[in-house]
């Protein structure tokens, strides 16, 4: 595994992290709790030493299972990083609603973004409990809230950090606008934000601006809710709950589109003796501005696999025809 500075920080992160959102089961036809556990363990074992977690992931569930997962190994051996802003559990909240979605237990939650300060030190605060730890070593915020000031957001990050309570502080989902607004008012070191070879729009505006100003791009879903792996086919069958059984990229022309585009590739892939997960992984890390990518596993098969992605070289030209062959897809 490589391992990789993050912005302008001491802290390093595995270049492949741990996601840890389906692990949670919201939104991913729920989870079974010891083989997400099992995932953990087994991604840290080869090497991917990053977990990346939520709240809003399972209403807490996900966190708790870290927590779990993390049990017995050294702290200083493993990063953290966790959120806020993103609050279930405000039913009179009048701010804009993020998602209305059901709980792992089938209860209708809504789903809020909200970032005022003492929000922002509750959320650490039961992070903290839920995580079984004393600190966060990456705190980001989940989602931009245009309902509170981005200085009395921030304010609460920078008291937690003088506590000791996080060590670095970074945003997801930020364009470039507010990336850098934000990077006015605290010493950013990441953004975390969507990012594959068939959606690569920060490389435009937001990954020159991350390069200028030393702060590294953590791509999320590089593999496009295992879309990209080449097991997503007409006939796959989602569990209940699952939220990719009515995302537009998962159905129809997009679909053929997406398994046509994975077939011109699968050459590489064979020649390299690898998956198509595993080749799509290193494309994502090998492209400029991206420091660490998120690759989520629901056993300890799927999680050794993605460690072993770090284990591929891809030149240039391979790097290259990848990404044309990716222009040919079309989504609709």
């Amino acid at each position: 595994m490589s391992f990789r500075t993050i912005g302008k920080s001491n802290l390093k992160l595995s270049a492949i992290t741990f996601g840890a959102w389906a692990v949670g089961g919201w939104m991913w036809g729920g989870a079974d709790t010891n083989d997400a556990i099992e995932a953990m363990k087994a991604a840290y074992d080869h090497g991917i030493t990053s977990i990346d977690t939520a709240p809003a992931y399972g209403q807490g569930d996900s966190e708790i299972l870290v927590g779990e997962a993390i049990k017995g190994i050294s702290r200083d051996k493993v990063q953290i990083m966790t959120k806020f802003g993103m609050r279930w559990d405000l039913p009179d909240f009048k701010g804009p609603v993020h998602s209305v979605s059901k709980d792992n237990d089938g209860r209708e939650i809504k789903t809020v973004k909200f970032a005022g300060r003492e929000s922002v030190i509750y959320e650490a605060e039961q992070s903290l409990k839920r995580l079984k730890t004393d600190y966060i070593d990456l705190y980001q915020i989940h989602w931009p809230d245009e309902t509170t000031p981005m200085d009395e957001t921030f304010e609460a990050v920078i008291r937690l950090k003088e506590q000791g309570k996080i060590i670095e502080a970074g945003v997801c989902n930020y364009d470039t606008a507010q990336t850098a607004e934000a990077n006015d008012l605290i010493k950013l070191v990441s953004n975390q934000v969507p990012y594959s070879v068939l959606r690569r729009e920060i490389e435009d505006e937001l990954v020159p601006y991350a390069l200028k100003n030393n702060i590294g791009i953590i791509a999320y879903s590089p593999l496009e809710r295992g879309l990209l792996t080449g097991k997503i086919t007409s006939d796959y069958k989602f569990n209940a709950g699952d939220h990719r059984a009515t995302r537009s990229w998962f159905l129809g022309e997009n679909l053929k589109q997406v398994n046509q585009f994975l077939a011109r590739i699968k050459p590489i892939a064979e020649e390299k003796n690898v998956t198509l997960a595993q080749l799509l992984l290193r494309w994502t890390i090998d492209q400029p501005g991206i420091v660490i990518a998120l690759a989520g596993a629901r056993n300890a098969k799927q999680a050794i696999e993605n460690g072993a992605a770090m284990e591929i070289t891809l030149c240039e030209e391979e790097l290259l025809l990848i990404r044309r062959a990716a222009g040919f897809v079309k989504m609709i």
